[in-house]
């Protein structure tokens, strides 16, 4: 008899369960709105920026805001890339983040391991200097950099951009790798060393291959502060030929008129590319923090 009415308890609908589960699909549905809506609002400017970019001055100030172009002008591209030298801008742009990413990465990689996985008596003093690095603001270093590029003869070329990039990128990247490093299995370079491998041949045929995460997250976001990056170009580079997008944009600015479709249409080519990388990487970011965190 117990074991009957057991079973019949057993099988029995739970108390509550349809209310559960009634109150579960009403908190998915709320979440669900709720994201759609921050989804919402973070394409907006998006939205905005390429009906801006599609339009010319008369319509700019005469439509509203969200209104489609009458007739889009797409001659805006056009004119932008051949005639606005946005194509350059595009260039150095490209190629001044690719070294400066790839520079920081390995600099922060080498860093950080002879922080975490040699034993020497300025390690913990390195590792503060780069950590109180990242309290410096970057307005107090234009004079004094500025002053520096140009006794050496480097302003106006884009290695002043370079190695300022790769100097205040530093501290993050090293931060980003420190819980990863510091959770790496030594039993891996003992075994390493018991065969006869030199420290520089561990760092970049075994280290490196195993914090390849981590590495990735570093690099997008590298990537995204030097694309986006404004104040040293246009401090340091006076040229046209060794602009970035993001001055380049000035150029459509004029004394009595502006070309505010011209503007727009840059600002949509220079947002594209980091945002497409965004797109298709932006997994790797979370899994990298992710795993140096609690790794870590």
């Amino acid at each position: 008899m117990m074991s009957g009415t057991a079973g019949r308890l057993e099988i029995g609908p739970k108390p509550g369960g349809a209310g559960a589960e009634i109150t579960r699909k009403f908190g998915y549905s709320l979440l669900y709105i709720v994201l759609i809506a921050v989804a919402a609002l973070q394409l907006f400017p998006l939205v905005w920026l390429l009906f801006f970019s599609l339009k010319n001055n008369q319509e700019v100030f005469n439509l509203p805001a969200l209104s489609l172009p009458m007739n889009p002008h797409w001659e805006n591209y056009a004119k932008v890339w051949n005639v606005g030298n946005i194509n350059v801008y595009f260039f150095n742009s490209v190629w001044i983040t690719i070294v400066a990413t790839v520079l920081t990465v390995i600099f922060g990689s080498l860093v950080t391991y002879a922080v975490t996985r040699m034993k020497w008596k300025g390690s913990s003093f390195v590792l503060g200097l780069f950590m109180v690095a990242m309290m410096i603001p970057v307005h107090s270093t234009l004079i004094p950099l500025f002053s520096i590029f140009n006794k050496i003869g480097l302003t106006d070329h884009p290695l002043s951009l370079i190695l300022s990039y790769v100097a205040f990128n530093m501290p993050i990247t090293i931060m980003i790798l420190l819980g990863f490093y510091y959770a790496l299995p030594r039993e891996v370079e003992e075994a390493a060393v018991i065969d006869g491998c030199s420290v520089n041949r561990m760092f970049f045929r075994i280290i490196l291959p195993m914090t390849s995460s981590v590495i990735a997250t570093t690099a997008i976001i590298n990537m995204i502060y030097n694309w986006n990056e404004f104040i040293f170009v246009n401090t340091f580079i006076s040229s046209d030929s060794y602009k970035t997008l993001t001055v380049g944009v000035q150029n459509f600015i004029g004394q009595y008129t502006t070309d505010w479709g011209a503007i727009g249409a840059t600002l949509m080519i220079s947002i594209l590319p980091i945002l497409i990388t965004f797109l298709f990487l932006s997994n790797r970011i979370v899994e990298g923090i992710a795993a140096g965190s609690v790794k870590g």
